[in-house]
């Protein structure tokens, strides 16, 4: 029965990606306007236990590299709405964690949250959860306007803003614990990650990427203070390559790059070690397969980690404990 299910829900997966315009919200969050927690039965289940779930949410080929317009208002939030997701054990005197998951190029945020299974973490751990949708390019493929290589392709929207005024908007609705604003993200989701990492890291206290990586120029990023980073990368991924390539004509850093300038960004003083212990992170590689490796002398706000999937690829079937293991990096690493 699992895997019928598992099947009907890829299937669904497929057609979403497909037809990318949709960018209705989870019915089973709560809108930033209602403050009506969900009970725990709303949840969605993990879904990405089961690796015979298959999520094709990106389109690759330079040939759909699409054309973008302006949007005219001048409210980055203007016609882009999204749904907050309060756990039960919400309470509006105690400060909670939020999460923001970004999807990838072609996505949805609503693909995206059952790829990484983080809304049933968000019920059990406590935290608010956000996973928007991007804009419309004119291919009907949502996208984040990150950096020069992905994904906005010349594109005039402004996602930072678009994030600030979301987090802000949260803010001013949920009791949110400003220390602990996390982003994540899957490829174009991972380049947002970093972007908001560079451009607004007054507010963002750490991020995670899986397969995606910073600016190829890193003279465009210019922290105002540390953020903590863990970029998650393939050895085989032939979409954002784990050693550097380029993307519709523009070059992207490889992994170990990314985080060697952030870890320079942070002002890190000590060379990356790998260290003893590895991850399971995918699960169709028995045990803990992952290697990990740190950078040191970071300052107490500013971790870096690269966990390495030997052969993994670009859309690695998900361990069942991979969301826990990302949640866990991200509490650990708050600001001051």
């Amino acid at each position: 029965m699992r895997r019928l299910v598992a099947f009907a829900l890829a299937a669904a997966l497929v057609v979403s990606c497909s037809s990318s315009s949709d960018t209705t919200s989870d019915t089973t969050n709560n809108t930033t306007n209602n403050t009506t927690a969900p009970t725990a039965e709303t949840v969605a289940p993990d879904t990405t236990a089961d690796p015979t779930i298959t999520v094709t949410p990106e389109s690759t080929d330079p040939s759909t590299a699409p054309s973008t317009t302006a949007d005219a208002s001048t409210d980055p939030l203007d016609g882009r709405p999204f749904d907050v997701f309060v756990p039960t054990t919400y309470n509006a005197e105690t400060a909670m964690p939020l999460v923001v998951l970004l999807h990838g190029f072609g996505a949805s945020g609503i693909i995206q949250n059952l790829y990484f299974g983080l809304q049933p973490l968000a019920e059990s751990r406590g935290f608010l959860y956000v996973h928007p949708d991007g804009t419309i390019n004119t291919l009907d493929r949502q996208f984040w306007n990150a950096t020069d290589a992905c994904c906005g392709f010349g594109s005039p929207v402004d996602d930072v803003a678009y994030l600030t005024a979301l987090v802000e908007d949260v803010q001013s609705n949920y009791t949110v614990d400003p220390k602990r604003i996390f982003f994540v993200g899957h490829s174009n989701g991972g380049f947002m990650s970093y972007r908001m990492a560079c451009d607004r890291a007054d507010k963002v206290a750490a991020i995670v990427s899986l397969a995606g990586a910073t600016w190829e120029d890193n003279t465009k990023c210019n922290p105002s203070e540390p953020v903590s980073a863990l970029q998650i990368h393939g050895t085989a991924d032939d979409t954002i390559q784990f050693d550097g390539g380029t993307l519709f004509g523009n070059d992207h850093p490889g992994a170990r790059e990314t985080v060697a300038s952030w870890s320079a960004n942070n002002g890190c003083t000590a060379p990356a070690t790998e260290l003893p212990t590895q991850r399971d992170v995918d699960a169709t590689i028995e045990g803990d397969e992952s290697t990990v490796t740190q950078y040191g002398g970071c300052p107490s706000t500013g971790a870096v980690e690269l966990w390495v999937i030997p052969e993994g690829t670009h859309i690695p079937p998900l361990s069942p404990t991979f969301g826990a293991q990302i949640i866990d990096f991200l509490f650990a690493h708050p600001k001051a």
